[in-house]
């Protein structure tokens, strides 16, 4: 009944009916500077987040829980399927063999999503790189020959550059996207992949603020609304739009208007190969 009532909702009205529930996710406030989002806000560092992540990881690695997503256990993996193939793109350029660097990607989420897949790959590799106490605990607890943690960029690629870069609900979160997406674009993978990104129909981005509901973790934390337009450019220099899509669960609803969870896959452009 639910859904027949929502169906014939102005949309306007659902908007705003979802931005009061208690158990939403909010996104509250423009802000001129990282440091006064970071000053109303509780980080994304906190203590609180890594253990409720770690703790949700290793129910799925005991086989007590399916998956995982921010700490959040699902019953069914949450599978992106644009994601997957275009990891599968490149793994079918590369004869079979994949060299994933996951910036952003937690202690294994995307990894363990993309497993029920890897079966016909001659080899896989997949290089994780997050915060500091992400990465003490994956090495000490989730790594294994094919996953592994680091802490930089410059760590994950230093023996191999990667086939293909995942950007999984992380731009958002960092203070400087496009300082990041530089570094990405500058270790010459023939892929990028990115996947949950905010992106509105806006001429400039949006600096916020996400406020999790205590039935996740009670946390906020900046958060930017990119302009798709804006961000997309940001890789034009050295990669070509191969797709793009939409997330389900939206539209969403922040003080500044509504947005949508957008993916995009990109091929670097021949020009751009070394050598």
């Amino acid at each position: 009944m639910k859904r027949v009532i929502k169906a014939w909702l102005p949309p306007a009205i659902v908007h705003a009916y979802q931005g009061l529930r208690s158990d939403a996710i909010r996104f509250k406030g423009e802000f001129h500077s990282w440091e006064s989002a970071r000053a109303a806000s509780s980080g994304y560092d906190s203590e609180t987040i890594f253990q409720k992540s770690r703790a949700a990881a290793l129910k799925v690695k005991a086989g007590e829980a399916v998956y995982e997503r921010d700490s959040v256990l699902f019953d069914h993996v949450e599978f992106s399927f644009p994601l997957l193939a275009g990891l599968l793109r490149v793994a079918c350029m590369r004869e079979g063999h994949l060299n994933v660097l996951d910036f952003g990607g937690s202690l294994g989420t995307t990894y363990r999503q993309f497993k029920a897949f890897k079966a016909p790959l001659e080899s896989l590799r997949w290089n994780i790189v997050e915060q500091p106490q992400f990465v003490e605990a994956g090495r000490a607890e989730f790594a294994d020959e094919e996953l592994k943690f680091f802490p930089s960029i410059q760590e994950a690629v230093k023996d191999e550059a990667p086939d293909v870069v995942v950007l999984s609900s992380v731009l958002q979160y960092v203070d400087r996207p496009y300082n990041l997406i530089q570094e990405i674009c500058s270790v010459e993978a023939r892929s990028i992949v990115i996947s949950r990104t905010p992106c509105a129909k806006t001429p400039y981005d949006v600096l916020t603020v996400q406020v999790v509901p205590p039935s996740i973790y009670d946390a906020s934390y900046p958060c930017w609304i990119f302009a798709e337009a804006q961000l997309l450019a940001a890789f034009s220099t050295s990669h070509r739009l191969i797709a793009s899509f939409q997330e389900p669960g939206g539209p969403w609803q922040s003080d500044h208007g509504v947005f949508e969870l957008g993916g995009f896959v990109f091929e670097r452009v021949p020009s751009s190969y070394a050598g």
